[in-house]
């Protein structure tokens, strides 16, 4: 799963969606961080992103509900770390799964410096996927509202995927997973349909207008600043 989600393939079905957050991700890092920073990413699960943020000469450590982070989050939502040690916090796919958003930012706010940055996505319009729960899908001017209200200014934000790519994404999601259970057969030809709908899904993203993209985003990808009060 690690691989997976780093580096995705044609015949995974979240294909299209984990491609869009590690190309952002790289670019992210790329222009906002400078080699010898610290993130910590906050919701780490097994650390999908950790070798491509090292090999940017980022200082990387995994912090989650379970012990196999380096970091554990405790019952409350914070780790044990000192106040303003981060210049990063990194937050993949994690505060649609989040029950408290208040407790959740407060300590993204309290980790980073003044100066620090969150790199977060998550989802505008995705199936029901509690893990272990699911509490929210946004529209963007409803993530950037929730953050700015949490004390986290977004400087920038990306649409992920667009509203017909998903929408075939979904349908994949579908048919793969009753294929898979055929006997024989039922795998191989839940590769080949992969493959031929993410193609698909490729080509509606590219036709579909950039505001519709923008107003009706899978996930959505934001780059917000702490803000000092």
């Amino acid at each position: 799963m690690n691989r997976e989600r780093a580096q995705p393939r044609l015949w995974h079905t979240d294909w299209l969606v984990l491609r869009g957050i590690a190309r952002v991700l790289s670019e992210q890092l790329g222009d906002h961080l400078s080699k010898g920073s610290k993130l910590i990413d906050l919701g780490c699960g097994d650390m999908p992103y950790r070798a491509q943020i090292e090999a940017a000469g980022i200082l990387y450590i995994g912090a989650d509900i379970d012990s196999g982070a380096e970091l554990e989050i405790d019952t409350h939502g914070k780790v044990n770390m000192h106040d303003g040690q981060f210049d990063a916090v990194l937050s993949v796919q994690v505060l649609e799964h989040v029950r408290d958003l208040d407790a959740y930012c407060n300590e993204v706010r309290r980790l980073l410096h003044d100066d620090g940055k969150l790199f977060l996505s998550t989802h505008g319009t995705w199936l029901y996927h509690p893990h272990p729960e699911d509490h929210r899908r946004w529209t963007r001017t409803g993530l950037i509202h929730d953050l700015s209200e949490r004390g986290l200014d977004v400087e920038e934000i990306h649409a992920i995927v667009g509203p017909l790519a998903t929408t075939t994404m979904i349908r994949l999601a579908g048919y793969a997973f009753v294929l898979r259970q055929l006997p024989l057969l039922g795998v191989p030809l839940a590769l080949v349909l992969t493959c031929l709908m993410n193609l698909r899904a490729v080509l509606e993203d590219a036709i579909t207008p950039s505001g519709m993209r923008m107003d009706n985003a899978c996930v959505y990808w934001a780059r917000a600043r702490k803000v000092t009060r």
